[in-house]
């Protein structure tokens, strides 16, 4: 999304909340983000792992509704936690992995030349 607001073409109506209570309820989160029951949601999915809990994914019908929420819940103050709300972007998730991946190598190779095990 560019600065001043626009939708990238391609853009997916899904949103990346961070920062949430670990203890909220899906029920919850239905109603944070569609609050008329208008139907705008398509799915919510919660992190249960460790490395995961207080995130969720928020997938919209459409993208405009999704640019709504985006804008309106970033830094909503919900169950005492400012929420981080973001576009979901698949394309950096895939280069976090190989990055992490490259630097598991680059270790491998410091320990083995160094003599550490």
């Amino acid at each position: 999304m560019s600065r001043a607001g626009k939708i990238a073409p391609e853009q997916l109506p899904i949103l990346f909340v961070k920062n949430l209570n670990y203890e909220v309820s899906s029920d919850a989160l239905w109603k944070l983000f569609d609050p008329g029951e208008d139907g705008l949601i398509r799915q919510i999915r919660q992190g249960i792992s460790v490395d995961a809990k207080g995130t969720a994914y928020v997938v919209f019908w459409n993208v405009m509704d999704a640019k709504n929420a985006l804008e309106k819940l970033n830094g909503y103050n919900f169950q005492n936690r400012y929420l981080v709300v973001l576009w979901h972007q698949p394309e950096k998730i895939l280069k976090s992995k190989d990055d992490l991946q490259a630097r598991k190598d680059n270790l491998a190779q410091l320990k083995m030349k160094h003599g550490i095990d």
